[in-house]
């Protein structure tokens, strides 16, 4: 008997030691790659197992999930509140954020709490950041600049801030969207505040503010600020609408600058470090540029010759949200109207594209054909994630997607239709899914305006 519940000890240890969470934006590393193993090759007949499914608010938030627990942030509107049809509009639209804490095996609310809020934003369909969660306390950032931080046992608010209110920051056309971002004792949040108060670290524990640095003027853009080591120093990469910055992560100190306007002030995609010395980066209108970074300067290596959004303006890579993968020589990444391309890193130059991972609901006969969807779609969407030696990709028609990607091309294995599209906002009567998913315990979280969903993708 003895024997036997060691066994068992040994087992249930080895389960828990082999899953990884999802904490905060793009993962436990914040690079978007999924470590688990043990997952399927290909998707059963039917399709993979839904595990569970729960009904919520509206948002653009991913899930996070933590120690059995997935956190999200999403929007309830009020009772005789319209939310706009178009996302450009920008009616006012009152109601409550909510954060919300479910059981990650059974999808069962374990708490909640909200507050209440006023949209003036486009896109006015819910937050925008994935919750961060550390240790006893999970940070979420509204659309409107509500920051909080939250016991992530119960949900009672430790401390919070309003970025409007508290610093005079001005509201981004698209509301606040910048993932907030842990570093030892500190919380690093893109306030957009004035009086050089762009960027503040706040005490993760207390909410005290340790250091301010920076301005821009009018909106500051959407990107998340990272952390990457340069000329052997930690960084805080912070790239806003008229420059990307290299900051002392002890003081905010501003090390190097490089000047880069972006139209429309669209800086979605994180940024990626390349190697031991370069930074990448990419936006809609203004496509890529690449640079070489030290510990004290940064320089140019190659810039995007774009003239526009356009397929037949794009020169490299021109994203409006998802993050591009970087795999030496290559950057793979979707652009302005769904095209999934590969490009050289070194160079931009552009190596293939395809529609195939972002248009069209494709079923085995078409997969088999391996056929391009007729047309491209402005903003066409899918999210990749890497997993050992392949990628799932989540599009924005709720399709989770098993590829190869290489040099060579986009090497298509299977797809399973997770969650409906629910968000009408990208217009021409579209219905889009623009929510980053979670890949956590060996399943999916994904999430529309209505549900979120738990789909188990063990071997």
């Amino acid at each position: 008997m003895r024997l036997f519940w060691s066994l068992v000890v040994i087992a249930t240890s080895a389960g828990a030691a082999g899953a990884e969470d999802w904490p905060q934006w793009l993962g436990t590393k914040r690079d978007g790659v999924w470590r688990e193993t043990g997952l399927v090759e290909k998707f059963p007949k039917g399709g993979p197992k839904e595990v569970w499914k729960t009904e919520i608010g509206l948002g653009y938030a991913g899930p996070a999930v933590a120690n059995g627990k997935v956190f999200l942030l999403d929007l309830v509107p009020a009772a005789d509140a319209k939310v706009p049809e178009s996302g450009f509009a920008k009616g006012k639209v009152s109601g409550k954020e909510r954060v919300l804490c479910l059981d990650a095996t059974t999808g069962k609310k374990v708490w909640a709490t909200d507050y209440p809020t006023e949209y003036t934003i486009s896109y006015a369909a819910g937050p925008r950041c994935t919750p961060t969660v550390d240790g006893d306390l999970v940070y979420t950032l509204g659309a409107m600049g509500d920051l909080k931080a939250l016991s992530a046992a119960d949900g009672k608010v430790v401390w919070a801030k309003n970025f409007i209110k508290d610093y005079k920051a001005s509201l981004p056309v698209w509301g606040f969207s910048s993932h907030p971002l842990v570093d030892g004792d500190k919380l690093i949040c893109l306030a957009g505040g004035s009086d050089d108060r762009l960027v503040i670290a706040f005490d993760k524990k207390t909410g005290k503010e340790l250091w301010a640095s920076q301005s821009c003027q009018g909106d500051f853009g959407y990107s998340p600020p990272m952390i990457y080591e340069f000329g052997g120093k930690r960084q805080l990469i912070v790239w806003h609408t008229r420059a990307v910055l290299g900051l002392d992560l002890e003081t905010g100190k501003r090390l190097w600058r490089v000047d880069f306007d972006v139209r429309y002030a669209l800086t979605a995609p994180t940024p990626r470090k390349v190697g031991d010395d370069k930074l990448f980066i990419t936006s809609f209108y203004n496509g890529s540029m690449l640079l070489k970074v030290g510990a004290d300067k940064a320089d140019i290596v190659w810039k995007s010759k774009a003239k526009g959004e356009t397929p037949d303006l794009t020169t490299d890579l021109s994203s409006i949200m998802a993050t591009p993968v970087i795999v030496g020589d290559h950057v793979y990444g979707v652009c302005s109207y769904g095209q999934l391309r590969c490009i050289e890193t070194n160079t931009g130059k552009r190596v293939w594209e395809s529609m195939l991972a972002t248009r069209g609901k494709r079923t085995p006969e078409k997969i088999a054909e391996n056929t391009e969807p007729d047309g491209k779609e402005r903003w066409s969407l899918a999210f990749l994630i890497p997993q050992g030696d392949r990628y799932f990709l989540f599009n924005e028609q709720g399709d989770l997607i098993i590829a190869k990607l290489t040099p060579k091309g986009y090497e298509e294995i299977d797809r399973a239709h997770i969650i409906e599209p629910t968000n009408a906002m990208a217009g021409n009567g579209r219905l889009v899914v623009w929510m980053h998913p979670a890949f956590a315990n060996k399943c999916v979280f994904a999430r529309n305006d209505k549900e979120l969903v738990c789909v188990r993708l063990a071997k």
